[in-house]
C-alpha cells in the first residue's frame, strides 16, 4: 500500500492536539458488506448499516480492491450517470481511466485523488487502461460520495485532479503516524481540494504500536475507516480491523492506536479519517442520483431516459 510516501517521516511537519481537549467517545463500528460493483470489481460497502446522521454529509464510500488481478481480469465500471453530489475517487494502487460525457477525463494513478462534482449531473466511465487489462496488477482504492447542499445540486459539473505529490503529508506528534491530508484543514495545515461542503479527509499510515490523536473541529461528525491492519478507537481503545468503520461521538480530539503486531501484507495500520460539516437537509438517494425529495429524484431520472445528462461519445468505450 504505497500511496504517498515520504522518505523521512520525521522531516514532516507534526500534528498535535491540546492536552485538555474533549476526546471523541466510539458510538459504534460496523462492518462493511463485501460485493460486486461495475462490471464485477470487488467492492466493501464501507458505511452500510450506519444511520444517515452520523454520516451527513458523506452518503456512502466503497473501498474498490484490495485486489491482484490476473493479466485480462481488471474491470471497470459501464456508462452511468450521476446528479446531486460529489465523488472522490482516492486511488491507493493501480490506475483507472475516467471519461466523461462533456468530454472531460484523464488518469488516475496510486496516490491520486479526483473529486468529480456531478452537480446537475453528466455521465461517466471508469476504467482500467489497456495496459493494466493486459499485465494484471494490483488495485487498491476508494470512492467517496459527498452530498451538495440544495443550492448547489445543479451547479455545472466539474473537476479537480489532485496529483500525489499536492497532497498535504504531516505527521503526528511523535512521528509514529503519516498523515496524506487529501482535503480541509488540521492544525493549521490545508489539503489541496477545494469542497462546496466543509469537510476534512485524510489518509492516516500508524506505525505499530504507535498512537494518534488529532485535534477535530468540534462542529464536525468523525468517522474511521480501517483500509488494512488492525488498531482501537477512542480514548476507550474499541478494537477495529480492515473492513469495519468506527462512528464516533461528540468531542475535540480523534485517537486511533496501531495493534503492537501487524498483518504481513500491511506493515502498518491503514485508516481513512473523515469528517464534515452535516447538511441537516433531507436526502433521497436513488441509485445515482441523490436529491433532496422524490419529485426532484423523478426528474432525474426522466432527465437521464431523455439524454439530458449527455450522451456517450462517439467512438467512446
Amino acid at each position: 500500500m504505497p500511496a504517498v510516501t515520504p522518505e523521512n517521516p520525521l522531516t514532516l511537519p507534526r500534528v498535535t492536539a491540546p492536552a485538555d481537549a474533549a476526546p471523541r467517545p466510539v458510538l459504534a463500528v460496523a462492518t462493511a458488506p463485501s460485493g460486486l460493483e461495475g462490471e464485477g470489481f470487488p467492492v466493501r460497502r464501507a458505511f452500510a448499516g450506519i444511520d444517515y446522521r452520523h454520516l451527513d454529509p458523506f452518503i456512502m464510500m466503497d473501498q474498490m480492491g484490495e485486489v491482484e488481478y490476473a493479466p485480462g481480469e481488471p474491470k471497470g465500471t459501464p456508462w452511468h450517470p450521476h446528479r446531486g453530489f460529489e465523488t472522490v475517487t482516492y486511488l491507493i494502487d493501480g490506475t483507472f481511466v475516467h471519461q466523461d460525457s462533456h468530454g472531460g477525463g484523464g488518469t488516475i494513478n496510486g496516490g491520486d485523488t479526483q473529486w468529480m462534482t456531478a452537480g446537475s449531473g453528466l455521465l461517466h466511465i471508469e476504467a482500467p487502461p489497456e495496459s493494466l487489462v493486459v499485465s494484471g496488477g494490483l488495485f487498491h482504492g476508494l470512492q467517496l460520495w459527498v452530498n451538495l447542499p440544495r443550492q448547489d445540486k445543479m451547479i455545472p459539473p466539474k473537476y479537480q485532479d489532485i496529483g500525489g505529490g499536492n497532497v498535504k503529508l504531516l505527521a503526528s506528534s511523535d512521528g509514529g503516524a503519516v498523515l496524506r491530508l487529501i482535503a480541509g484543514e488540521l492544525d493549521g495545515h490545508r489539503g489541496p481540494g477545494i469542497t462546496h461542503t466543509p469537510i476534512t479527509m485524510i489518509h492516516a499510515s500508524v506505525g505499530p504500536g504507535a498512537e494518534l490523536t488529532l485535534p477535530w473541529r468540534p462542529d464536525f461528525n468523525a468517522l474511521v475507516y480501517g483500509l488494512a491492519g488492525r488498531g482501537t478507537a477512542g480514548a476507550e481503545g474499541r478494537p477495529f480491523r480492515t473492513g469495519q468503520a468506527v462512528v464516533l461521538g461528540p468531542g475535540e480530539t480523534l485517537t486511533v492506536r496501531a495493534d503492537a503486531t501487524q498483518e504481513s501484507r500491511s506493515p502498518n495500520l491503514e485508516v481513512v479519517l473523515l469528517g464534515g460539516a452535516p447538511i441537516r437537509e433531507p436526502m433521497m438517494q436513488y441509485g445515482p442520483f441523490v436529491m433532496n425529495t422524490r419529485a426532484e429524484l423523478a426528474q432525474a431520472f426522466e432527465d437521464f431516459q431523455a439524454g439530458r445528462l449527455g450522451t456517450v461519445p462517439a467512438g467512446a468505450a
